[in-house]
């Protein structure tokens, strides 16, 4: 026989329920004793005060007069009409209550809300929103009536609890103190110091719902402004801890930024070969680490040579034949196979993480390669100069004191149109709020609007000693190459997630290990927990909901994009480059995967 297993509750369910339902006895009422009717004049009962011996009950030993008389006692000196109001949420939580008390409770808060919420306290009106989740009259009544009865009650739960903790209630926790990763159930902690949005839409629901019912309205609204009003909450406790923490960050970002400007960032004299102003003569390449079909990096290479590159270095990170066979066609394409014997040629053996195999081969062709300038970025990033100049023409204008450029990130949407672009609010000089007002419901937790990264991609002078190329920036001396510039209308473009396919394809590697995420402790919006809590909470249509703001392409978010000058169109027509640099190769291999050619 298995071992049954151990409940919090004796008897499991099926003894949770007789003992709750045990409380819900009706009341009973002994003769000539009643309830007010239903059209009982209000006026009266909140200038008539009560006694708290409620003589009128005579020696009656009801379930009705103890009510009645421990509420009279309660109420002492107070208005009758929250007497009143007490007797009839006794009796709705009881089964068997009088036909007319459910409308007789609508009708005191259609009527006497104000008045109620004036002599009331909070104790009170949250045994009132429970009473509307039980027995209201519309399904919004029922249901955040029901949802604020369950998040109060979870309140005094765990608010109970935390008494025997040595905490004031109005004490937040310190940050060097977290005993677990996980919450029960195998649930996520809450995202306190990152993007976590689970209190925000919580309340801001109730609050939007609450408010769509002109009875329960300013009830619910009370009861959510005392909640955020109290300082002795979870919801506080929470924000200060979140508070503390920005300012701890922003101390460190203050430190680590002194220290910057002596040792993160030195300017880097470029190679006097290397200063060409013709754009005729000058040469530039690119380098990739690729792990894609075939097709895909067929696309990327026939892009960049269409555009004048004079070399292609390509590391397929998981080579097979084909692919080899099919890059090596063309002269201008440098492929190399990283397996087990490349790796052991090389001074350190294959890195685990793939972005350090990322600037392993790229500072590998920058020392190797003969040409003016070369471009780090990945098969699914494209250089996009601006409408009328190559690329070689842009690099040629670059002074003589500037090591590098640096491309402001383009991300394409998802569109059936070729090659539109947005920006992000860096690369037009604006702040964040033009994000949240772009994308209103996901801006403020997805940096720049983007699902991929904002930082952009380097395109610097090679032939300097001792650099290592890096994902993002130039290195030298374990610093950031200082003299690297924003180039004046070049961008690269990435196909990151253009469409709702690639993404989810690809989501849960870039969560695991890839951009989404969390990269250090102080990041603010991390893609990886927006995503992790709309799967929990929303599921897949919440997903695709947060995907359809960011990434879809629609007239109203092309119109915004373009007011605030983050639109860019710049078709791509990759089949068609394809066809122009590989077709009249590719025939001379025999079994290419479909699709190739």
């Amino acid at each position: 026989m298995s071992e049954q297993r151990k409940t919090t509750y004796d008897g499991g369910f099926p003894g949770l329920i007789q003992q709750m339902e045990g409380r819900r006895a009706p009341i009973t009422y002994a003769e000539g004793e009643a309830l007010p009717a239903l059209d009982v004049d209000l006026a009266p009962l909140k200038t008539q005060l009560m006694a708290g011996a409620a003589p009128e009950l005579g020696d009656s030993r009801s379930g009705y007069a103890r009510k009645y008389r421990a509420l009279a006692e309660e109420f002492d000196g107070e208005p009758a009409l929250l007497h009143l109001h007490g007797l009839l949420i006794a009796n709705l939580r009881r089964r068997g209550q009088p036909d007319h008390c459910s409308a007789l409770f609508q009708r005191l808060w259609a009527e006497e809300a104000a008045f109620l919420m004036a002599h009331l306290d909070a104790r009170w009106l949250v045994s009132a929103i429970t009473t509307f989740g039980d027995h209201g009259m519309t399904e919004v009544q029922r249901s955040v009536g029901h949802a604020l009865s369950v998040l109060f009650g979870m309140m005094k739960l765990y608010e109970t609890e935390r008494l025997f903790s040595g905490a004031t209630p109005d004490q937040p926790h310190s940050w060097k103190k977290r005993s677990a990763k996980h919450l029960a159930m195998q649930m996520d902690a809450y995202a306190v110091g990152g993007a976590g949005g689970l209190d925000v839409n919580l309340l801001g629901r109730l609050w939007q719902e609450g408010s769509d019912d002109p009875v329960m309205a300013p009830l619910v609204q009370r009861l959510l402004n005392l909640l955020i009003e109290d300082d002795k909450t979870v919801f506080r406790r929470l924000q200060t801890m979140r508070s503390r923490r920005q300012k701890q960050v922003a101390a460190a970002e203050a430190e680590k930024g002194k220290g910057a400007e002596k040792r993160a960032e030195k300017p880097l004299a470029p190679a006097a070969s290397r200063l060409v102003h013709d754009p005729a003569a000058l040469s530039w390449a690119t380098v990739t680490l690729a792990k894609a079909p075939l097709p895909e990096i067929l696309q990327f290479v026939a892009h960049h040579l269409s555009l004048g590159a004079a070399e292609v270095h390509i590391y397929l990170d998981a080579p097979d034949p084909a692919t080899v066979a099919a890059l090596e066609l063309h002269p201008q394409v440098q492929v190399t196979a990283c397996d087990d014997a490349y790796w052991a040629g090389q001074k350190k053996p294959r890195m685990k993480n793939q972005e350090m195999r990322q600037i392993w081969v790229a500072t590998q062709t920058y020392a190797q390669t003969s040409c003016h300038w070369l471009a780090h970025v990945d098969v699914d990033e494209f250089l996009l100069p601006p409408e009328g100049r190559s690329v070689a023409e842009v690099l040629a204008a670059a002074p003589d004191a500037l090591f590098g450029f640096r491309m402001h990130a383009a991300e394409l949407m998802a569109s059936e149109e070729d090659g539109v672009f947005k920006l992000n609010n860096r690369a037009v000089g604006k702040r964040h709020a033009v994000i949240e007002e772009i994308y209103p419901t996901f801006g403020q937790h997805v940096k720049g609007g983007f699902l991929s990264h904002v930082e952009g991609k380097v395109i610097v002078r090679t032939g300097a000693d001792g650099v290592r190329l890096g994902i993002h920036a130039a290195l030298h001396g374990g610093a950031r190459v200082k003299n690297v510039a924003f180039a004046d209308g070049l961008f690269v473009g990435h196909a990151h997630a253009p469409s709702w396919e690639v993404f989810r394809t690809h989501m849960q590697q870039r969560i695991d290990s890839g951009s989404y995420r969390r990269r250090d402790a102080e990041e603010a919006r991390v893609l990886g927990e927006l995503i992790a809590y709309l799967q929990e909470h929303e599921g897949e249509a919440g997903l695709r909901m947060m995907y359809d703001e960011i990434a879809l392409d629609t007239p109203e978010r092309r119109a915004a994009l373009r007011a605030h000058g983050m639109l860019l169109l710049h078709p791509l027509r990759l089949d068609q480059k394809v066809a122009e640099v590989f077709g009249p190769l590719l025939p001379a291999l025999p079994d290419l995967p479909e699709g190739a050619s």
